[in-house]
């Protein structure tokens, strides 16, 4: 993958043009669809960056809107690894979600790189100390951080992103078929909150189609 093209994509985000004002109704349909294991539920995936501004933006009304769904929908984050397998925050949040810990410091990890400018981005051990200081059990995430399972669960985030032919951030995949975004739900020059709110409008309507075709 293209990695250094997705850093660029992710800031250049809601830099819309005329191609991308035509995809109404907001959405997009992947050409091959990818399978999905959420059973009746429908599947949600968020791919983002937390060095994404856009992501962090988005970041509180998705989670509300997550919410709201309930058991509606199986939603999960994939973290672009930006660095390939040495991408500090995407080892960090699959260490986090193998932990049961990513929403205790999933907001604090966007409100220091983008709120605070801390750049604990740089490397592992920064994350690391980062996170420590907000009250994890240093040796417990060393322990997972460097288990086989999320080693390999990072091995395989690029090839499983690359099978959805996502590469901006924020992008949702409904269903493991259909794509929206802010630049795909939103308008030239809309404010970043409008935006999003057109994009979980949209993603309603994706979920209640989603949901009706698995009937």
């Amino acid at each position: 993958m293209r990695f250094l093209r997705l850093m660029l994509a992710a800031t250049a985000l809601l830099a819309f043009t005329a191609t991308s004002q035509a995809a109404e109704p907001g959405y997009t349909t992947l050409a091959q669809p990818v399978r999905t294991d959420s059973g009746k539920k429908v599947e949600v995936i968020e791919f983002f960056m937390y060095t994404c501004p856009h992501c962090h933006a988005l970041d509180p009304m998705l989670t509300e809107w997550v919410k709201k769904q309930g058991d509606k929908i199986s939603f999960r984050r994939l973290h672009f690894p930006a660095g390939g397998e040495k991408d500090p925050l995407a080892h960090a949040y699959i260490t986090l979600e193998a932990m049961g810990q990513v929403e205790q410091f999933h907001s604090k990890i966007f409100n220091a790189i983008h709120v605070q400018r801390d750049r604990i981005y740089r490397s592992d051990e920064q994350i690391t100390d980062f996170l420590v200081k907000n009250g994890i059990d240093k040796t417990k995430y060393q322990q997972v951080f460097n288990s086989f399972g999320v080693l390999t669960k990072l091995k395989r985030l690029g090839p499983t992103i690359g099978a959805y032919k996502i590469d901006t951030a924020p992008t949702l995949v409904v269903d493991g078929r259909y794509v929206t975004s802010p630049s795909l739900a939103g308008a030239p020059g809309m404010p970043e909150l409008q935006a999003g709110k057109q994009t979980l409008a949209v993603l309603d309507q994706l979920v209640a189609k989603a949901a009706a075709e698995k009937k």
